[in-house]
């Protein structure tokens, strides 16, 4: 049932994404943007937490997931490294995420040979 609740929650999310990607004028930067800003503004309300509890993976993995990281590294960074927090604490909270997504995608640019369609 936590695979189902997962798969759900974060397709849901994923589709809301996409309509407004194919409803409005927003771009695919401005969409990725607004999810994480979203999920920023959902941590520091107290309201994604319980939502993370119920959905796991599906809303941990999303963009929405990622801002909420990046809120919970500032707020911890803020009570221990003061003003400096604000920046280096979502950094130090979602390194782990941000690593992988170079390194995987370093991997891909060796493997595959993009060309411009013609």
């Amino acid at each position: 049932m936590e695979y189902l609740k997962a798969f759900l929650t974060g397709g849901l999310i994923c589709a809301l994404a996409q309509i407004l990607l194919d409803r409005t004028k927003l771009m695919p930067g401005r969409v990725m943007v607004l999810l994480v800003v979203s999920g920023c503004i959902l941590g520091a309300a107290g309201l994604y937490p319980p939502f993370l509890e119920w959905a796991g993976a599906g809303a941990a993995v999303p963009l929405l997931g990622f801002g909420n990281t990046l809120w919970k590294g500032v707020k911890e960074g803020i009570g221990t490294d003061g003003f400096l927090g604000i920046f280096k604490g979502g950094l130090t909270a979602s390194s782990a995420g941000i690593a992988a997504a170079l390194v995987f995608g370093y991997l891909a640019s060796l493997l595959f040979r993009p060309r411009m369609k013609r």
